[in-house]
């Protein structure tokens, strides 16, 4: 019997789960490599198993009164508590008072738990395929304010999806076991801010001697990244070229998916960006939409959301009966807290003294307040944190892992070179020791028989600018790429020596490497490699988004020539030769890597690479109904 216990984080916009494996947790990705599921279910109108995820968002803005998002608002709960403004969705809504809400699809309906089980069954088929064993146990998550309804609800979708529900665990609680914060000093108060795409959580924890104790917890069902989303679709429609046809599009379904689709994608661009373009070439039959939108214009139509966030803030801090200056961190929690605009209003709502972020493991010493506060702590994947927290806590209640104790902290960053010569951080600089931590890792190219695993200190983003503890080679069978599966783990132990084991997953044949050094370094070395780390953060990141291209691009070009080899008949002359134009630009961009900054070039290749993308959409099309022809051939 497997007595693994998965971990999940059932998301308004997205869901993940994880397991804690050999020691350590992950999370666990689909056959595509998607970390995140979509928490989008499609209902086929001629009947038959309903789509989720990846393949149901495709569906939204082509059949949006079949395709439910956003349902974890309606879990637990009953037409009459529903707001006008909530039903301003691509679906449909039930409307008899009182009674539990359901989504209607013509002569049929579905209940949110029932939208949530698929969503929570096609995550255990994720973890199974991955795990390659059956998996049936969970932990799920839900907001701290969740009432008794809406917890239920939850247990209720994990039934219909096949899992025996260990725990329903408050999201707060998962984020702060998946930040390490069990192992913070012995009397701890943290604040964790959780804004996602449908709701808004805040919650201040105390944690003594291991374990955490909720003193206070406010927020919002109804806030959240969609709200922005919503405001932004508004302000779409107030441009010149849509407002003459505004009351039409606001009457389509379709056009509306298309809009706030654009609307989701400009808000991620711009958390980067400064501006960007809001391109939808046929928005209608007869209209095209094509125009800037800048980071200051999201910003002040976000800005009323994220205020109404401080006023649970402040709420929360006044039941727990604390003042900000009490609180040890502000961990920030879900997607939306991407935004820089929202790290910087928190920092404000809480009194920050520093803003620690671990992108790259570089430490930004932006002060929010002269006076003493807590950090605001982004040290984990926003979107991960909570899943792996559940993890954590699956893993707790299997005995299979044990509270850690506080000795010291790590004065650098550890990690792994990766593929095209990156830094990839396993344990982040000041984490507090003893700790496991890790990953699994694959391979990049067809019948490579081996891995090296190349263990680094330090804080930059290039392998050959960190210092280099060690090195060693795990061999197995040639296989396509993605398929040999290495499981890394580093453990620094109480004497703070660092413990590096590798595991063949298909094998279970292990090797191990330890580091008498991963601590042994003096204040003036890390000084020196923090300041650095400081002063080449731009050309770092530079270096990093021109490699992950450069790699981009070479699988697509790679996967485009390899194509129009068996692309006889498919295409036009006039097509072929158009791929082949754009494969040939690529690869003059990429050859033409000559200077230190490279963000033009970088630019030049992310447009050169959704050219060829656009190009080779008919190939693609031809490819797969050439397939489909061939598994099914007609009698």
């Amino acid at each position: 019997m497997n007595d693994k216990i998965l971990g999940i984080d059932l998301g308004t916009t997205h869901s993940a789960v994880a397991v804690v494996d050999a020691g350590f947790p992950l999370i666990l990705a689909d056959r595509d490599g998607n970390r995140l599921t979509p928490s989008v279910v499609h209902y086929p109108a001629g009947g038959g198993e309903p789509k989720v995820g990846h393949e149901a968002l495709r569906m939204r803005s082509t059949a949006p009164k079949r395709t439910v998002y956003d349902v974890k608002r309606f879990m637990g709960r009953r037409t009459t508590d529903l707001k006008e403004d909530e039903r301003n969705i691509g679906y449909e809504l039930s409307t008899d008072p009182g009674s539990p809400i359901e989504v209607l699809m013509g002569e049929s309906s579905v209940r949110p738990e029932s939208v949530s089980a698929a969503v929570l069954a096609h995550l255990k088929r994720v973890a199974e395929s991955a795990m390659e064993a059956s998996l049936d146990r969970a932990v799920i998550t839900v907001p701290a304010y969740f009432n008794d309804a809406q917890r239920q609800a939850t247990l209720e979708a994990g039934r219909q999806a096949g899992l025996k529900v260990e725990r329903i665990i408050h999201e707060p609680t998962a984020a702060a076991l998946a930040y390490g914060l069990h192992r913070l000093k012995e009397s701890s108060r943290i604040a964790v801010y959780d804004l996602g795409g449908g709701t808004f959580d805040i919650t201040i924890l105390e944690m003594v001697d291991g374990v955490f104790r909720v003193l206070a917890t406010h927020g919002h069902t109804r806030l959240g990244g969609h709200d922005i989303d919503q405001s932004i679709v508004e302000h779409f429609l107030e441009q010149e070229e849509l407002q003459k046809s505004k009351k039409e599009l606001l009457q389509s379904p379709e056009t509306m998916a298309k809009l706030r689709a654009a609307a989701e994608q400009a808000k991620k661009t711009l958390s980067q960006e400064l501006e960007t373009w809001i391109e939808i070439p046929f928005l209608t039959q007869s209209l095209h939409m094509r125009f800037p939108f800048h980071r200051e214009t999201l910003e002040k139509l976000a800005a009323p959301w994220i205020d109404r966030t401080r006023e649970c803030c402040l709420r929360a801090m006044h039941d727990a009966n604390v003042e900000s200056q009490e609180l040890d961190q502000v961990v920030l929690v879900g997607g939306q807290t991407r935004m820089p605009m929202v790290r910087e209003r928190v920092g404000d709502f809480f009194q920050c003294s520093d803003f620690e972020e671990t992108r790259g493991n570089i430490r930004l010493g932006q002060d929010f307040h002269a006076q003493k506060g807590p950090t605001l702590n982004v040290g984990q994947h926003p979107d991960e944190a909570i899943a792996l927290g559940a993890a954590i806590q699956g893993a707790m209640l299997s005995g299979s892992l044990e509270h850690m104790t506080l000795l010291d902290v790590t004065p650098l960053s550890l990690g792994l070179e990766t593929f095209g010569g990156l830094m990839n951080v396993l344990i982040p600089r000041n984490s507090t020791i003893p700790l496991k931590a890790g990953e699994v890792f694959t391979t990049a190219v067809d019948n490579q028989r081996e891995i090296l695993i190349h263990v680094l200190q330090g804080e930059r983003e290039k392998a050959s600018d960190n210092w280099s503890l060690g090195r060693f080679v795990v061999p197995f069978e040639p296989s396509p790429k993605g398929v040999p599966r290495v499981g890394v783990q580093f453990e620094i132990d109480a004497n703070g020596i660092l413990h590096v084991l590798a595991r063949n997953l298909h094998t279970g044949e292990e090797q191990v490497l330890e580091i008498q050094s991963a601590i042994d370094v003096t204040d003036q070395q890390v000084t020196e490699m923090v300041e650095s780390s400081l002063e080449h953060a731009l050309e770092d990141m530079d270096s990093r988004h021109w490699i992950e291209q450069k790699l981009k691009a070479d699988q697509l070009t790679q996967a485009a020539q390899s194509s129009l080899v068996h692309a006889s008949g498919l295409i036009s002359t006039e097509e072929r030769e158009a791929i082949e134009q754009k494969i040939s630009l690529i690869r003059q961009i990429i050859g033409s890597e000559n200077t230190e900054s490279r963000t033009g070039d970088t630019d030049r290749l992310k447009q050169g690479i959704r050219e060829l993308d656009e190009a080779t959409q008919e190939l693609a099309a031809g490819l797969m109904q050439e397939m489909a022809t061939k598994l099914n051939p007609l009698p």
